[in-house]
Order: structure tokens, then sequence, then C-alpha cells
């Protein structure tokens, strides 16, 4: 089903050839062929109703940026480029390249103990590490409650720290909430500053990233997507849940909850591709598969991505969602390639439909590559 042209402002953002995510001087430009074929793609995949911003980028240059449906169907304020949105558990990657940071600074070590930067630790938890926190084998719990309980930085570490392990640390793939928003509480006392502010200063601001955060940006809240659940009622924007003053509560901090845009997110993969935020060895790192997410190991997890090989190489991605916004972030590794999309309402009980279960991504990435239909490219 296609989106109907009246949803979408503009149709198209697209920056060609001279559209270098900055500002760059206007020169006379060969239209990129893989514009085309993503628009038309996009407008036949997306199904009547839905909503959300679509990016795809080769090396350097956003090939198609392009929003379909409303950031707010109210309003009637149409969804572009620049519509921030809640990426959910793509905030990982960024809490994981915040600690190859402070590493890259000497402030800390991904083999230190939790116990180094949390204090007292019970005898079970004493021999857990940044690393496995990291990759999930801390045999920590997935979650101490609702993402919006309204939960303190002591408080979290008070739970985690008495929680029951699933498994002994070290012996077992869980993923786990908690044990990223513990690694942003690691993040604030190695740094000296907020988690955020850490962020905004070392990844955001180098990588030229100007609307990502929790609520440093100075976004007008009509830049902000309303989330829908599938039955199109409207949730309200991110923060218009339980809120602390410098962000989400602590059930939420550090493994997901944050807020950015398709622009945002194209500037952050030019970032990867040099070494403005981290050298050469900590990129290396961040993408090195470290264990498999299943017993199959069809797919591995690294520093805050998902590793898969594929017939076009090592691919990178990462989900996230709430239930009623969802991001997906795929980066074909050695092809410079990046593709990002994400809705403010993934479903739909009326239209039957799912974005979460489409073709999506790997349409995208098929057209920006020019591969064939055969390649698998992600999960």
């Amino acid at each position: 089903m296609a989106v109907r042209p009246a949803l979408i402002r503009g149709t198209l953002a697209v920056v060609v050839a001279a559209g270098l995510l900055g500002a760059q001087p206007a020169v006379a430009a060969r239209p990129d062929p893989a514009t085309t074929t993503i628009v038309k793609f996009v407008d036949r995949i997306v199904p009547d109703g839905a909503s959300g911003t679509v990016v795809a980028v080769r090396g350097r240059r956003i090939v198609a940026c392009k929003g379909f449906g409303f950031a707010d169907h109210a309003a009637r304020v149409a969804a572009d480029c620049d519509t921030v949105y809640d990426i959910g558990s793509l905030a990982k990657q960024f809490t994981a390249a915040a600690v190859l940071k402070l590493e890259m600074l000497g402030r800390l070590d991904v083999h230190d103990r939790v116990g180094r930067w949390l204090g007292s630790v019970p005898p079970d938890k004493a021999d857990i590490t940044v690393e496995q926190l990291l990759i999930h084998t801390s045999g920590l719990v997935g979650s101490l409650g609702d993402d919006y309980d309204r939960l303190t930085r002591r408080q979290l570490v008070t739970r985690a720290l008495a929680s029951p392990l699933r498994t002994p640390p070290g012996t077992a793939h869980h993923y786990s909430n908690v044990g990223y928003s513990l690694l942003a509480v690691i993040i604030e006392r190695a740094s000296g500053t907020s988690y955020e502010r850490f962020l905004s200063r070392r990844l955001f601001r180098p990588a030229q990233m100007t609307l990502t955060g929790y609520v440093l940006p100075r976004w007008g809240r009509a830049d902000v997507a309303v989330e829908y659940d599938a039955r199109g009622k409207a949730q309200g924007r991110p923060f218009d849940h339980p809120w602390a003053a410098s962000g989400p509560w602590w059930n939420l901090r550090g493994n997901g909850g944050l807020l950015s845009t398709a622009r945002d997110l194209a500037r952050w993969h030019r970032a990867l591709l040099g070494g403005r935020v981290l050298d050469r060895q900590a990129q290396r790192r961040l993408f090195r598969p470290r264990v498999p997410e299943g017993p199959r190991g069809e797919s591995w997890y690294g520093y805050g991505w998902v590793l898969v090989d594929t017939p076009i190489g090592p691919v990178a991605w990462h989900n996230g969602g709430n239930g009623w916004s969802y991001a997906e972030l795929t980066r074909v590794l050695g092809r410079g390639a990046m593709v990002f999309w994400v809705s403010n309402q993934v479903r739909s009980s009326a239209g039957d439909w799912d974005l979460s279960r489409s073709d999506l991504t790997a349409g995208v990435v098929r057209r920006l590559l020019a591969t064939p239909r055969s390649a698998r490219v992600g999960a």
C-alpha cells in the first residue's frame, strides 16, 4: 500500500552529490539513481496511515531522507528529516561509545570490576565487569519495572545489586536494560559530569549532532513527534511521561529513551567513518563480535551493536522501541552505508500492519547498494 502524497511534506528531503551532512556550497551534480528507487520503494512499502522518517546514507552523503505521514496527527505536522523521535535502545550504542571514549581518555578500563565505580558490591556480583555490562553477560535482570517509574540513580544501583542473578557473571548472554543504566552511572562517576552532558560534549558535539539528547537540545515542542498506540490513540511526546528535570528516570536512562533525528543519525554515521569521535582502535572494538545472541550463533552482540555476517559483508545494527515508537539503524561495515528509519506509530490494529516486521531496512539497503534481492541484510 502506498502512502498518500498529501501526507508527505515536500515528499522528499534529498541531499545528493553536493549535499553533505553539513552546509556546503552549491554545485551542479548528477542525481544519484538510488534516490529515485529508494523513494519509490518507501512509497510502495509504507502502509496508509503510517508515519515516520527514513534516511539512507552512502559514505558521507545522504542519498535520500524522506518523511512519511504526520509527526502530530491533530496539528497536521508532517514528518520530515528533522523530526525528533524517541529512538529507544539505539541509545545503547552511544552509551557504549561513551565508555570507549572514557577508556581512550584513561578514565576507566572495560575490564574494571563494577565495584570500582559502584561501591560495595554483593559477593555474587563482585566479578561483574564493565565489559560484561556492555555485552549483556553480567547475569543481571532485564529491568526493574516500567520505563517511567520514578527511580533515582541511587535506587537503581541499590535494586540492581540486590536483585537475583539470572546466571553467573560471564556465563550467558541475557539482554539487560539494567546493565546499560548501570553503565550510565559508571560514565557519570568516571567523567565527573552527567551522562547526557558527557555524551553531548564528547560524542554529539564533535559529530555535529545538534538535536540528540534528553533535555539539552533546544528543540521546540512541535519538533518532537507525538507517539501513537496500535489503535491510533495519541500517547503524548516522550517527555509528557514522568521525567526527572534532567531527563528520564533511571529505568530508562542510559539504555533507551534518547531523542534524535534522521539527519543527526546520518551525522553520527559520518563521525563513525572517521576518527572524529573514536579512534580507529576504539571503532574496531565497538564493532567486534563478542558473544552469540543465541545458541545458533547467527548474530553476535558487540558493544551496543548487533553484528551479523551477510552476503554483502558484516552488518552492524540495532533496534529499539517502546510499543509506540520504533527505530532501526543498520550500517553495512566496509561499504560505508547506513539506513535508519523510525516510526511514531509502529503498528495499527485497524490497518493490520506492523512496520517492525516489514522489509523496509533490507529493501532500502538493497537499493542503496544495488545488491541482488537474494542478498540478506540484517536480521
